[in-house]
């Protein structure tokens, strides 16, 4: 559990390293459900208020959502090794093609890098989920097929790493229930004045009814 508080630790210090940063105009409103952010309980453990702008709550639990991920991944390297090496194949098929949302920092991952297009019916000549499409190598020769007792094995390694998930999932939430404080605190101070002054604006701009 020390090593869970440490990485969330961590997390929320670089989260409220990055919250000054935002700014509503590079704030991109969503007209899809974000899969990552919606019903998470990282939002609920965290205390971020429901109206806080996508990207405030996606830095944070996207930051979160790779400790899950990492720990996860540890424990499937050390304690899964058919899964681990079902999916190390599938990483090896993927080195080599164009992946635009690699490196990408943690506020932006896990959304979709092409914008939607303004207009319904109107795409765009090329998106880069398409130039990555293009770009993606030969899969590999299909492997010969798992017998049996192979199958069984996976299946009963993916529960436990199902298992182990769910299990880091909750340690992580309780973690952050300990930071609540300092998340809410800098919503407060850092989001909510420019979210009040964005819609001060627009609000001035609108006219009064006939």
């Amino acid at each position: 559990m020390g090593r869970i508080d440490g990485r969330v630790n961590r997390a929320v210090d670089a989260w409220l390293e990055w919250v000054p940063k935002w700014e509503p105009a590079a704030y991109r409103a969503r007209t899809r459900l974000c899969r990552r952010c919606t019903g998470s309980p990282v939002l609920v453990a965290s205390g971020i208020p429901e109206g806080t702008p996508h990207q405030v709550k996606h830095a944070l639990v996207s930051r979160v959502q790779r400790i899950v991920d990492r720990l996860v991944e540890e424990y499937t390297e050390e304690h899964l090794p058919m899964l681990h090496s079902e999916l190390s194949g599938a990483d090896m098929w993927r080195v080599g093609g164009y992946d635009p949302a690699a490196g990408l920092d943690p506020e932006y991952d896990g959304l979709d890098p092409d914008p939607e297009p303004a207009e319904a019916g109107q795409p765009f000549l090329f998106t880069l989920a398409g130039l990555a499409a293009d770009v993606q190598p030969e899969p590999p020769l299909p492997r010969p097929p798992l017998s049996q007792q192979e199958k069984d094995q996976l299946r009963r390694e993916i529960e436990l790493a199902d298992l182990r998930a769910a299990d880091v999932g909750n340690e992580v939430c309780f973690a952050l229930l300990g930071h609540r404080p300092r998340i809410v605190s800098a919503i407060d101070r850092f989001v909510e004045p420019q979210v009040r002054a964005m819609l001060d604006e627009l609000s001035r701009h609108l006219e009064p009814p006939a």
